[in-house]
């Protein structure tokens, strides 16, 4: 099978598609692997690395492109990447296509585009083993980021995280108690922040309860996300409903009972956001101001720790990427559950995409 790692295009993606070990493991397989030239500089590999590897370098995107069978990506294909695909093929990456933009899909379903998105590829018990370690991830730098979101030379209350001596810490408000949302839950509170977490799995608020000493849990409901935002210095809205949009649990109406300079970070913001009032931001400009409160709507928001983070998702994607490329892409989605769980367009057909929105902001 020939298989094309691009060098990703959108703006602050610096990770990539397939690290060269895992590029030597498919050669040595009898596959071909074509990569973009400096595909892999954001993550810290060279074109010698993936040489070495036994990958060949292809010099325009094109190229990739179109020898690929299978191509590897990081981010959901740009429109000008999806005219580049070659009808037929396949795609696998992290691709959120549930808000996606619905000419997107459509040119994936009119070109006969297998997509699989990792994210949700899914095991009988019901877990998502590349999402894992990219929640892990992201709920971890929620907490870096939020702490330095509250100085005052981000525009923020000037709170020090962890408090002082006679000066009480930030408090931190964590919607969503799965992978994400307890990863910044524990973060926060090694910060020492007073960390309240909400969800409406009682059996996850006791895992909190028992792992996290002294975080406070309470029952998700509009109620106790109004009280609890009313209180909050952060806000961490984690919500994750695979394969669609997550719904909309904080709106206007309780940002305007928040305090002044308060910060909202919708991490959830990938699947197209679960505020009212979010839309995608970049790292560039990572913040706007709604309502006066700030808010923080960076998709991908492990791509800046990109070597750790391809690791991450790549450890736990290299099962599947090995079994897929072995068996061919037909065999591996009728075969394997998980794989067929994860596709999203399959031979001109919309397959596991719940919640397709025209009005989504995602590009």
């Amino acid at each position: 099978m020939n298989i094309g790692i691009p060098k990703e295009t959108r703006a602050f993606e610096y990770r990539v598609g397939l690290f060269p070990a895992g590029v030597k493991m498919l050669t040595q397989l009898g596959h071909t692997c074509y990569v973009e030239h400096d595909a892999g500089l954001g993550a810290g590999f060279s074109d010698q690395e993936y040489m070495n590897a036994g990958a060949r370098i292809a010099y325009t995107p094109h190229e990739v492109f179109g020898r690929a069978d299978l191509l590897l990506k990081v981010a959901r294909p740009t429109e000008e990447e999806i005219d580049w695909l070659r009808p037929g093929s396949a795609i696998a990456g992290l691709l959120h296509l549930g808000s996606a933009r619905k000419n997107k899909i459509e040119k994936l379903v009119e070109k006969e585009i297998t997509a699989i998105a990792y994210e949700q590829i899914q095991l009988p018990d019901g877990t998502v083993p590349i999402r894992k370690p990219l929640s892990a991830i992201g709920g971890i730098l929620a907490a870096q980021i939020g702490a330095r979101l509250l100085q005052s030379n981000e525009g923020g209350k000037g709170i020090l995280i962890g408090g002082m001596p006679g000066i009480p810490p930030a408090e931190v408000v964590v919607i969503g108690a799965g992978i994400a949302g307890s990863g910044a839950a524990k973060a926060f509170l090694r910060m020492g922040a007073h960390v309240t977490v909400l969800d409406t799995n009682i059996s996850a608020l006791e895992t909190i309860y028992n792992t996290l000493p002294g975080v406070v849990t309470m029952i998700s409901n509009p109620i106790n996300i109004e009280r609890a935002c009313a209180y909050a210095d952060i806000v961490v809205a984690a919500i994750l409903v695979p394969g669609e949009r997550p719904p909309i649990i904080i709106t206007r109406q309780m940002l305007r009972n928040m305090k002044p300079r308060s910060i909202i970070m919708d991490i959830s913001i990938d699947e197209g956001g679960c505020v009212e009032t979010s839309r995608p931001t970049t790292n560039e400009k990572p913040t706007f101001i709604e309502e006066g409160i700030i808010h923080y709507c960076v998709p991908n928001i492990p791509s800046v720790v990109a070597r750790t983070s391809t690791y991450a998702f790549l450890n736990a994607a290299m099962p599947f990427i090995e079994e897929i490329v072995e068996k061919g892409v037909d065999r591996a989605i009728a075969e394997n559950p998980a794989i067929e769980h994860g596709v999203g367009t399959y031979q001109g057909k919309v397959r596991h995409i719940s919640s397709l929105s025209p009005l989504a902001q995602m590009e």
